[in-house]
């Protein structure tokens, strides 16, 4: 039951917060939920739910006792049942998705050839793709992966920044070593490297190439062209999955050049094999601030358009 309702019942508490009209009584090993219909019985959801988590040898935190919750008062069927999906990265690990939209994400990647996932920093697009692909690589579904961005920043170009070509490209990829090596370790991270089972490369290195026995995924992909975009997925080959990530609200090509990334949805859209996923702000799992970031900046936006639309 400690396990349960938390040190000094904080979990108990979260839950009272979120049902109000509801009234819980923890007596020893048993717990009393009394109040209205509605509410009495989404805190009775929430806590059943959480004891399946529990059961499952699961560790509860304050963060995930609240994302149960919003699950529950989002009419989800069962909240458990995003997070007791498990992704097998080796070394006895294990990534979960954090949100219903995580694991519709993760459920594509597994069900799919290609996916886009489209959505705000900190929903975990790059981060699950790429633990998708360390578990494929395991099981030997596939037999390498290939990790790999545009070098483009905000403000930079690789011409002046300082190097040979391996150093000015480094920075842009270095997001996706810090992933393997809290995945695989530093170590078992190099030696598939140096084998070439593990490849990152900026996209320009793809041009040519066909990737078959593969599970390729491109980052910050509204960081491409279209006609960049277009090269990337031909690419694909026999015994291959892609996973296409970005954010169409960061990018940084400038000078009015179009977003490859936001114009190949109205291309594929009806391309079997293809599957769109949005992220939201619900999706965040960075501090509870960024998520409100997110909405805000999403929220300005919006209104930018309506003036812009409003003055044509």
């Amino acid at each position: 039951m400690a396990e349960l309702l938390g040190e000094r019942d904080i979990y108990l508490r979260i839950v009272e917060e979120a049902f109000p009209d509801a009234r819980l009584v923890a007596r020893g090993n048993e717990l009393d939920i009394t109040g209205p219909t509605d509410q009495s019985d989404a805190a009775r959801k929430t806590l059943e739910e959480l004891l399946i988590l529990v059961q499952e040898g699961q560790q509860l935190d304050v963060e995930r006792v609240r994302r149960v919750v919003d699950l529950v008062k989002q009419d989800v069927d069962k909240p458990s049942g995003v997070f007791t999906e498990a992704i097998h990265v080796g070394r006895g690990k294990t990534v979960r998705p954090k949100t219903l939209g995580q694991k519709h994400y993760v459920d594509a990647i597994r069900d799919h050839t290609l996916v886009f996932g489209i959505g705000p920093a900190g929903t975990g697009k790059t981060y699950l793709a790429m633990a998708c692909a360390v578990e494929a690589l395991q099981t030997g579904s596939v037999r390498r992966i290939i990790l790999t961005r545009p070098a483009v920043e905000a403000g930079e170009r690789l011409g002046f920044l300082p190097g040979d070509l391996a150093a000015k490209v480094d920075p842009y990829l270095r997001p996706l070593y810090d992933a393997l090596y809290e995945m695989m370790g530093p170590e078992e991270t190099g030696r598939l490297i140096e084998r070439g089972t593990i490849e990152i490369a900026p996209l320009a290195y793809m041009r040519g190439r066909t990737l078959n026995d593969a599970y390729v995924i491109l980052d910050e992909a509204q960081n491409t062209s279209p006609e960049q975009m277009k090269m990337f997925l031909t690419r694909l080959g026999f015994n291959s999955k892609m996973v296409i990530t970005g954010d169409v609200t960061q990018v940084d090509l400038g000078d009015g050049k179009r977003s490859g990334l936001m114009q190949v949805r109205s291309v594929l859209n009806r391309v079997p094999g293809v599957e769109f996923l949005e992220f939201t702000g619900d999706d965040v799992v960075r501090h509870r601030i960024v998520a409100a970031i997110v909405e805000a900046y999403g929220r300005h936006e919006e209104r930018r358009r309506a003036a812009e639309e409003a003055r044509s």
